[in-house]
């Protein structure tokens, strides 16, 4: 929580109009059952629409050419893109994936942050209680135990690895709309 809290004050004070960003799109964002009941293609609806909403805004996918130099000899260690990046502002969307994906992610923000490439990462996942919309709608065995939600990436930050200042949001089910 600790770390939230000094993510979510860097964001305020240091990245204002980030900071806006981020709030507008979670304050306008919906859930629709329609993105549940119908399966999507490579991108989910819901990573879509935060994309969308941000690149509409100046965001960007970024991918960061970095390069390790060994006696003299470059290496070159590119990072996984970051959907969403603007003003040292890195945001994931992790909404169906499984989770070794936030390893990925958390480690990602660690590198990108100790190379002074960001200043604060964030992660837009889904909230336990999404499951019971899920079975409900037929689409349970689709978001399973081992797929990301909010009870697998608290551990993961819990754990340590610290570094980069980190603020989490998690999609609940009182954001669910009928369509």
């Amino acid at each position: 929580m600790h770390e939230c809290r000094h993510a979510c004050a860097i964001l305020k004070s240091d990245f204002p109009d980030e900071w806006c960003d981020v709030i507008s799109v979670l304050t306008e964002f919906r859930l629709r059952r329609s993105w549940i009941t119908h399966p999507g293609g490579r991108k989910s609806k819901v990573s879509e629409f935060i994309d969308n909403y941000l690149h509409q805004r100046g965001w960007e996918e970024k991918k960061f050419q970095t390069r390790v130099v060994v006696d003299d000899e470059t290496k070159k260690t590119p990072t996984h893109k970051v959907d969403c990046f603007r003003n040292r502002v890195a945001l994931e969307i992790e909404w169906n994936n499984k989770d070794p994906f936030y390893d990925r992610d958390l480690n990602n923000f660690r590198l990108l942050f100790d190379l002074r490439a960001i200043s604060v990462g964030v992660i837009v996942t889904r909230c336990d209680d999404l499951q019971t919309v899920f079975n409900e709608n037929g689409r349970g065995s689709s978001y399973g135990a081992s797929t990301t939600h909010m009870s697998k990436l608290l551990p993961r930050i819990a754990g340590g690895g610290g570094g980069c200042p980190l603020l989490v949001f998690g999609i609940t089910k009182k954001l669910c709309l009928e369509d």
